[in-house]
């Protein structure tokens, strides 16, 4: 799956699949959309301090704690861009 592409389009949730059940006897093929998790968003958030490099980080949840952390790096002048789950930080 191309990183660029924002996976929540095609993502399974509890709302529109309940299981996934695989058949054995035939080859798998396709892509599976893994959700991000806020406990490994919020770790790379905090360690782009590190660098003076530009960071886009891909699949970034948008949630409560990830927003908060993200106004925390305003706050100490990192330039934070937002466009729907990929962020960019400078």
């Amino acid at each position: 799956m191309d990183p660029e592409q924002d996976c929540t389009k095609n993502q399974l949730t509890k709302n529109n699949m309940q299981q996934l059940k695989i058949n054995g006897g035939h080859r798998l093929v396709g892509e599976v959309c893994a959700s991000g998790a806020k406990n490994a968003a919020l770790p790379i958030l905090a360690a782009s301090l590190l660098t003076a490099d530009d960071l886009v980080l891909h699949n970034v949840p948008d949630l409560a704690d990830v927003r908060t952390m993200l106004q925390l790096l305003e706050g100490m002048g990192v330039r934070v861009e937002r466009q729907g789950t990929h962020v960019t930080l400078n």
